[in-house]
């Protein structure tokens, strides 16, 4: 990591939502490791087993809880905003999450921290939507969200743009992110654990992808780069995978054999329609469901970050054969696998 310049390390602090998360807590750790003061946003539910032992200051609250936030926000340099939800039961929850929640945390940031350096918003592509016509998304193109994740995202984004003038802020839109303690990816790593290697029957679709150390480095980036606020920044590793490509490089990483297994439209929309009644029953969101099956069923996901490697000095530094290795290894020692 790059060292931060504009102060001491150990004067900073950073308030990291969403940091008990896959990528929050991997962002957490990183930070600490580079002498910055963290205070995490943690409700009463959260799951501490990834920030444990670590020199963390806790404080509870909620993204929908205002004045939760204003406690939170005081006295910090950076807020990296990655509380969110990418799967639910109901469609509001969405919007309350990933739109209000976002739009709490602004307000909190103006009214109660008017010294504030930075605040990243960790977004997703699916905030933009899918490229069109075999091209890459580019941070110019419009924003064509296709499933309600997508759109209450972008709903997010526009509080940051609509705030931009008034506390320097990024938006950061991620590709889709894997590695250690990622649970969505982790499901292709199973399948093919069993000998199964699912492929999406149609025309080849292309998805860019990015090794979660990668996504962490490109975040730190965005906080100690001099950019102009209201900047949106794609990230991913800069390669364009074919879906039937990722399943070969990642049993290759697991060193296994396995057989394709075609699987039509029909048969996705069918597995998440039927998901989403069983999560109506037992009250938790499921990992395929009918937003995520939208999504799934688009031809390219691919990004351009030719704006991140010119401006923030981003390099992808983790290749998908090598990224699927380290987390396969990590699955192993877990004993996920």
């Amino acid at each position: 990591m790059r060292n931060f310049t504009s102060q001491g390390k150990n004067s900073l602090k950073a308030l990291v939502t969403g940091g008990t998360g896959f990528i929050g807590s991997h962002l957490t750790e990183a930070l600490i490791e580079e002498g910055v003061h963290v205070r995490c946003l943690r409700r009463k539910t959260s799951d501490l087993k990834w920030l444990k032992g670590l020199p963390i200051e806790f404080v509870h609250g909620d993204c929908n809880d205002k004045t939760s936030l204003e406690k939170a926000v005081r006295g910090v340099d950076w807020v990296f905003h990655l509380a969110g939800v990418t799967k639910a039961i109901k469609e509001e929850t969405y919007f309350e999450v990933n739109g209000l929640g976002t739009e709490n945390l602004i307000h909190a940031c103006l009214d109660c921290n008017p010294r504030l350096q930075k605040f990243i918003y960790i977004s997703s592509q699916a905030a933009a939507g899918p490229g069109r016509n075999g091209s890459n998304k580019k941070e110019s193109d419009p924003c064509e969200p296709v499933s309600l994740y997508g759109r209450s995202k972008r709903a997010g984004e526009e509080w940051v743009l609509t705030h931009a003038h008034e506390l320097p802020a990024l938006i950061l839109r991620p590709s889709v992110v894997y590695g250690p303690r990622d649970k969505d990816f982790f499901a292709l790593f199973k399948c093919l654990s069993r000998r199964i290697k699912p492929c999406p029957v149609g025309a080849d679709r292309h998805l860019s992808l990015c090794y979660v150390q990668d996504i962490v480095r490109g975040i730190l980036l965005a906080a100690e780069t001099q950019t102009k606020s209201g900047e949106v920044f794609f990230l991913s590793d800069g390669k364009d995978y074919r879906m039937e490509e990722i399943g070969d490089i990642v049993a290759r990483a697991m060193g296994i054999t396995a057989f394709r297994i075609r699987v039509p439209r029909q048969m996705i929309w069918g597995i998440a329609c039927f998901s989403d009644v069983l999560s109506k029953f037992s009250r938790r969101p499921s990992l395929l469901n009918r937003d995520k099956a939208e999504e799934m069923i688009q031809k390219d996901w691919v990004c351009d970050i030719t704006k991140a490697k010119t401006l923030l000095g981003f390099e992808p530094g983790v290749p998908l054969l090598e990224g699927a290795k380290l987390t396969f290894e990590w699955c192993k020692k877990e004993k996920w696998l």
